[in-house]
């Protein structure tokens, strides 16, 4: 569905055209990575037709707002494009404003979300206390923080990393292209936990349907390149 609302705002903010095949490939994709999680999760319909429709809808619509805000960031990377005489505003400085908005709201929202999540707003600074004191791996004062700083470290490296890597793609083509492409991590996600990897414990075993997922995926991908792009 995040690729249907990037369709959907890319055609109306930034007035592109995509083609029919593009748009099949956009749904090909889509259909991969729906393939692929179904598979893992064990298809427990019971548990989807117990949650009715008002959450499905709510996490459909809430994926608007993510993919408005990739929509925003190409829209800001052409526009600057003829403000600066042909040069783009630089990746870091889009990226910094998109974290701190980001970091922001959720503190302006903590007390919802702590609400939603059955914790007590008022015990807020005592879960930041653990987890400072995990962070930070403060000897036998905390349990599961085995790796600590640098398990912590090496994931907002790695985090940092991919966030800047998919901006990068996103200002020197466009955001539908980036995020058909960063859908290619999940079944690349799901492979890579097959490893006998460290602090993971015993590896899980590959679900039935990635190889099918991901093929859909790939197919998806090469259907929308080969379409070709008509918005300019």
């Amino acid at each position: 569905m995040y690729l249907v609302w990037q369709l959907l705002l890319s055609a109306t903010i930034l007035k592109k055209k995509y083609t029919w095949g593009q748009i099949l490939g956009c749904l090909l994709v889509t259909a991969g990575v729906v393939v692929v999680v179904a598979s893992g999760s064990g298809g427990d319909v019971k548990s989807l037709e117990q949650a009715g429709l008002f959450w499905p809808l709510v996490m459909i619509g809430s994926t608007a707002f993510s993919a408005g805000a990739s929509i925003l960031k190409e829209f800001v990377f052409r526009d600057s494009k003829e403000r600066l005489n042909g040069r783009s505003v630089d990746i870091f400085v889009v990226n910094t404003f998109g974290s701190t908005a980001q970091a922001l709201f959720v503190l302006l929202l903590l007390p919802i979300l702590s609400n939603l999540k059955g914790i007590p707003f008022q015990e807020l600074p005592n879960y930041f206390r653990q987890g400072a004191a995990c962070f930070v791996n403060m000897g036998a004062l905390e349990t599961g923080c085995q790796g600590a700083p640098l398990v912590p470290l090496l994931y907002v490296a790695m985090n940092l990393a991919f966030n800047i890597a998919s901006l990068s793609l996103l200002k020197q083509s466009s955001a539908v292209v980036s995020s058909l492409s960063v859908t290619l991590a999940v079944p690349l996600s799901i492979w890579a936990f097959t490893f006998p990897l460290p602090l993971l414990g015993a590896p899980s075993t590959l679900p039935p349907g990635l190889f099918l997922g991901a093929a859909i995926l790939v197919a998806g991908l090469a259907f929308y390149n080969f379409s070709g792009e008509k918005a300019k």
